[in-house]
């Protein structure tokens, strides 16, 4: 019996960052197999239009990008299994992972793109509510709520482009922000605060939903656990959360190296991480950005590096 194949590569992940790994791996001559995990094309097939992109004027389909991407990787001979990984063990070359589907495969070099997930309050009602009124992207799901009321949690930078956002569509906006002060840029915070159709509820927590036939409003407390605090409800038809987003790196957290909160770590300057032959691109190792553009860019890093590390 043959012992099994030994890949080149193998690319956790296939949003714009694993997809670009792939296409730099394969113009090089090198072979790159992508495990899609659980969201296949990434955070971008959960979008509308898509207008940073660089390359398309008028804006272009989430989905359309990804399946362009996915094409393009193709093309250059990359390989896509619709796995997901359970397992890994890098402590010795060549890495070994395993699937879902029970096998494992190896490799040479591997690159961890596997993003991040958006977080939630971690309220009963958010999951009752999902897809009923409850929403993680305003650009997703805003049309829906065209004239309506809704609400964004958080305040920061996220929480404040989402509410500008949904302004445009929505007839009243509320930012529910936990802290006395918006986290935010000062020019995010000006155009909040400026806006006639955002309202922003400081020092307020959002602790449940209600509604019969999808989100109908919330209840919130003002100044929670203080001797002030006062509870009250707040007619809503949507709430969209922005309080940030969780790495997906749990199967990795005891092998490679990573920040408080729990973003792969690399090293300056590069894709590496503190294992050789493995290389982290995309949101699961940018707290920061998190924009398709930057994601392709390390995407593009890490196959470069894993090119030059496989020809060593």
């Amino acid at each position: 019996m043959s012992e099994p194949t030994t890949h080149d590569c193998i690319i956790l992940g296939s949003g714009p960052a694993g997809y670009t790994a792939a296409i730099y791996l394969g113009r090089a001559g090198r072979q790159a197999t992508i495990i899609e995990g659980l969201q296949p094309g990434g955070q971008l097939t959960t979008t509308t239009v898509v207008q940073n992109f660089p390359g398309f004027p008028d804006g272009i389909d989430g989905n359309c990008l990804m399946d362009n991407m996915r094409a393009q990787a193709i093309a250059f001979g990359a390989s896509i299994l619709p796995n997901l990984a359970t397992g890994a063990d890098l402590s010795q070359r060549p890495f070994r992972i395993t699937l879902d589907s029970g096998g494992t495969i190896t490799a040479q070099t591997l690159i961890v793109a596997t993003g991040a997930t958006a977080k939630y309050l971690g309220l009963p009602d958010e999951e009752r509510y999902r897809g009923e009124g409850v929403s993680a992207c305003a650009t997703c799901d805003g049309f829906f709520y065209k004239g309506q009321t809704v609400a964004v949690v958080g305040g920061g930078d996220t929480a404040c482009e989402e509410a500008e956002y949904l302004s445009t569509l929505a007839n009243k906006v509320y930012m529910i922000v936990r802290k006395p002060f918006l986290r935010a840029a000062q020019t995010m915070k000006q155009r909040v605060e400026h806006n006639e159709r955002i309202e922003i509820l400081y020092e307020t927590n959002c602790i449940g939903l209600f509604g019969d036939h999808g989100v109908e409003g919330a209840h919130l407390v003002y100044r929670k656990d203080e001797p002030d605090q006062r509870f009250y409800d707040l007619s809503l038809a949507g709430l969209f959360l922005a309080i940030g987003h969780t790495p997906n790196s749990r199967l990795f957290l005891e092998q490679l190296q990573t920040d408080s909160e729990g973003y792969i770590i690399t090293k300056p300057n590069s894709a590496a991480t503190n294992v050789r032959g493995v290389f982290a691109a995309g949101d699961v190792c940018d707290p920061t950005y998190r924009q398709a553009i930057v994601a392709a860019a390390s995407g593009a890093k890490a196959g470069i590096e894993a090119v030059r590390f496989l020809n060593e």
